[in-house]
């Protein structure tokens, strides 16, 4: 047996661990006292670790909230490109996005507060933004091949137009998700809300 890979594996599952331990008191703190209340030295003093050991770990507050990529955008690149080939966009990007929307139903309570703090806090909102634009890069090229578009041509609007109808949609269906006590399942949310995105209404 190779004693260096299996010390590097040793090394990769505690610092995994720590991690995660982290997560889960940065969690704690921000949920019992506000996120923007929540310092990094906080976080140190409640996790017993250093300020340099949390920096080996995370690169700021909202990635140890988080994690690096809560809902890793290349999922849904790979979920979307798995769907049938003549399936139409908007029917394959509600599809792929299933994967993410179990992954928040398939918590308890707590995530639904976590996602509440993203909602309503404006750095986590301008976070969850950035990783949309790191979604339209991935997701260009697929969505223009469904539309029969060419994806390196900038002045067709149509790929972009679908992605960013449908994480507008991924959004207002959080929101709504976390607006009430009761909510309905994520899922039927999003089907309300992508089903109305692309059909005209007259006005009554």
């Amino acid at each position: 047996m190779n004693r260096d890979r299996t010390a590097g594996g040793a090394r990769a599952r505690a610092r995994q661990a720590m991690r995660a331990e982290v997560a889960v008191t940065v969690q704690d703190l921000v949920l019992a006292h506000g996120y923007e209340e929540t310092t990094i030295d906080d976080i140190c003093a409640a996790a017993e670790i250093s300020r340099s050991t949390f920096f080996r770990c995370f690169h700021s507050k909202e990635e140890a909230l988080f994690g690096p990529t809560a809902e890793a955008p290349e999922y849904l690149r790979d979920a979307l490109a798995a769907r049938p080939a003549d399936e139409a966009p908007w029917v394959a990007i509600r599809h792929a996005l299933n994967p993410m929307i179990d992954q928040y139903e398939g918590h308890d309570e707590r995530t639904r507060r976590l996602t509440r703090l993203m909602v309503n806090t404006p750095a986590l909102t301008a976070r969850h933004r950035e990783k949309n634009a790191r979604w339209h890069e991935l997701l260009r090229p697929e969505i223009a091949r469904r539309l029969g578009a060419d994806p390196a041509d900038a002045a067709d609007p149509r790929a972009n137009a679908v992605i960013a109808a449908a994480l507008g949609c991924v959004e207002a269906a959080l929101a709504a998700w976390t607006a009430s006590d009761r909510p309905r399942s994520l899922s039927e949310i999003l089907d309300q809300a992508m089903g109305v995105a692309f059909v005209p209404h007259r006005p009554q």
